[in-house]
């Protein structure tokens, strides 16, 4: 059998065995496959081991000279129902291993074991158990937005945003992104992620102001069956799932004060309970966390505790607003053109000169995302060959040439189109200038934020999202 690929990044296998001469027999055969092996000789050795590796597999024998293979069994579903585990047992008794496979073995072994069934049974289990993983991954990855961008520009502030990014990928230290909403600091933090050493890991994301304050633990830190109401079953956290992988905490300052300790102590400890849960549980996890607020002046005003805000900024990196990467904006509306041309099965668009001119007399307050969403608008009006100002619908552009007693609110609106168009661009300036006020005056608490314009919450990020608010 052929070693298998990437080895070194594979989580150990627990091997349980009273029996030296068996136990160091099955530790070379596995390790030979390049495999890491964890040995214990009974049960309570198990469970101690089961906590510090977490292991990608369990092997072990039923029969143990304190506990057995049942106890060790229950221990691994315990820590997680997901972990596959192999028991040996005498060719007498077959009954136990039935009963145990019963209880959530995968599989059984009959002794004397054969190394190449054994490595077949492991092989097979290890693919089990990245499928699982990949798998939940998968769904909440598709919850997510359709792909990310690449990360598009030439500016001199660009340029050193990216070197940054290639000194921390080498090392394990927690990032904090900073920037305005919509700079595209997931983007970055996926870069990030790409260029470590953890990049056949799992990246996992969380918008800490997107979820009520009520579940944000639960989301975090995964709960137990039985926790609260309507927990019917154990359900793993975003620190599990991005196990051994990079996790990464939007919106971090948006963070509730009382969650603020146990996120410190999965920072410093690297281990965590489940909500209803008692047993301690470690994790291997890179975090890079990001914020569109001022951090110093929350811990200042006492809403953010110090010792987590020094715990996150280890190595701060500053994304600028887009407003300050001018010779960008038309190269990012290029790339976004033919990006959506070919989303929308559309032929290649040309873009204006005067619409060119636009782009740039626009501040951008939604900076890159909402570039992205004006462009892709832009391209789904457009019913010629070239994108012209009137596809951009940018509303509110700055005055129009114009006599001086004629220069009023009203002579800065894009009045072109039909009337349908002219009062779809006033709505959607006033809704996004209410928003913008409203996140100034709650100091970027959305849930304030939302509270100061009576809407919902849920209906407050869908906004967001739509006036190009969001990272």
């Amino acid at each position: 059998m052929s070693a298998r690929p990437q080895a070194s990044a594979d989580l150990p296998i627990l091997l349980v065995e009273d029996k030296d001469s068996l136990r160091a027999m099955l530790r070379l055969a596995l390790e030979a496959q390049g495999h890491t092996v964890v040995e214990a000789r009974d049960q309570p050795e198990a469970e101690a081991a089961l906590r510090a590796s977490r292991p990608a597999v369990v092997l072990s024998d039923l029969r143990l000279p304190e506990g057995d293979g049942f106890g060790v069994l229950r221990a691994s579903k315990e820590l997680d129902p997901e972990l596959p585990v192999i028991v040996m047992t005498a060719f007498g008794s077959i009954q136990d291993a039935v009963a145990a496979m019963k209880e959530g073995a995968l599989d059984f072994l009959a002794k004397p074991v054969d190394p190449d069934h054994l490595l077949l049974m492991v092989e097979r289990a290890l693919t089990q158990r990245r499928m699982a993983t990949e798998n939940l991954i998968l769904k909440e990855e598709l919850a997510q937005r359709r792909g990310a961008p690449q990360i598009v520009g030439e500016d001199p502030q660009l340029k050193q945003v990216s070197i940054a990014l290639h000194r921390a990928a080498a090392t394990d230290t927690t990032v904090l992104l900073e920037g305005e909403s919509g700079t595209g600091k997931e983007l970055f933090a996926r870069a990030l992620h790409a260029l470590s050493p953890r990049a056949d890991g799992p990246f996992v994301a969380i918008n800490c102001a997107a979820i009520p304050e009520t579940l944000l633990e639960t989301e975090l830190f995964g709960h137990e069956k039985g926790a609260f109401t309507g927990a019917s079953a154990r359900k793993p956290g975003k620190f599990e799932l991005a196990h051994r992988g990079t996790l990464f905490l939007d919106e971090i300052g948006d963070l509730p004060l009382p969650l603020q300790p146990k996120i410190l102590r999965a920072l410093e400890e690297k281990q965590f309970e489940r909500v209803g849960g008692t047993l301690p549980l470690k994790v291997d996890v890179r975090v890079v966390a990001a914020t569109n607020r001022n951090l110093k002046a929350a811990v200042t005003a006492r809403h953010y505790r110090e010792d987590l805000f020094f715990r996150l900024s280890v190595f701060p990196i500053v994304i600028p607003p887009l407003r300050e990467r001018t010779k960008d904006i038309t190269t990012l509306a290029r790339y976004f053109i033919d990006r959506f041309c070919r989303e929308l099965n559309k032929r290649p668009l040309a873009l204006s000169p005067a619409a060119e001119k636009e782009l740039l007399a626009y501040p951008w307050p939604g900076n890159v995302r909402e570039l992205q969403n004006c462009i892709e608008r832009a391209a789904i009006l457009t019913e010629g060959d070239t994108i012209h100002p009137r596809h951009l619908s940018l509303s509110f552009r700055g005055p129009a040439p114009a006599a001086e007693e004629d220069v009023t609110p009203w002579s800065k609106i894009d009045l072109s189109g039909t009337m349908s168009d002219a009062s779809r661009r006033v709505l959607a300036e006033v809704e996004r200038r209410k928003i913008a006020q409203a996140l100034r005056e709650a100091a970027g608490n959305r849930n304030r934020a939302a509270e100061l314009l009576q809407v919902g919450y849920k209906m407050f990020v869908a906004k967001l999202k739509e006036h190009g608010f969001e990272a």
